[in-house]
């Protein structure tokens, strides 16, 4: 019987697979949300809510946990920062996972997992940039209205000729 057995190995060895969860937990940090199998992201989401347990927590031991179980930088930063402090107000259940169907390859089932507090399309970050982009392509605009009238009067001398 399988009493007590809750880690899911992947067909992999235990040194792999800690590699495996710790870059899809970056990724997931980073990325907001990632498309994966369904075996790993079910493996994922205890390790990803662990860690967004320490980072409620916000402790400096806390993040070295953090730091010794990711061995990046930046992921614990951006995880003590942003995605624990938009969840601090909920107990558990951090993470989403939605289901894709299968690939197409291998028929293998894949899912999407994603923080449930802090996802943030990047369609939806892109409008900031954009409305800095608005005033340059204004100052762009009278820039080449000048380069047309140049070329305008070469088209009447090769006309003329």
């Amino acid at each position: 019987m399988k009493h007590g057995r809750k880690i899911v190995k992947l067909q992999r060895k235990q040194d792999h697979r800690d590699a495996l969860l710790m870059n899809l937990t970056c990724s997931l940090i980073e990325h907001r949300r990632i498309r994966t199998t369904l075996a790993k992201a079910k493996a994922l989401r205890p390790y990803a809510e662990k860690l967004v347990t320490l980072g409620k927590r916000g402790t400096l031991h806390a993040r070295r946990t953090a730091l010794s179980s990711l061995r990046h930088k930046d992921s614990v930063k951006t995880l003590f920062e942003e995605i624990a402090v938009a969840s601090k107000d909920r107990v558990g259940g951090y993470t989403r996972i939605t289901k894709l169907g299968q690939r197409r390859s291998d028929s293998a089932p894949m899912a999407y997992i994603e923080w449930v507090d802090a996802y943030m399309p990047k369609a939806a970050a892109a409008p900031e940039p954009e409305a800095a982009a608005e005033p340059v392509a204004e100052e762009a605009a009278p820039a080449k209205a000048p380069a047309k009238k140049k070329a305008a009067p070469k088209k009447k001398a090769a006309a003329a000729e």
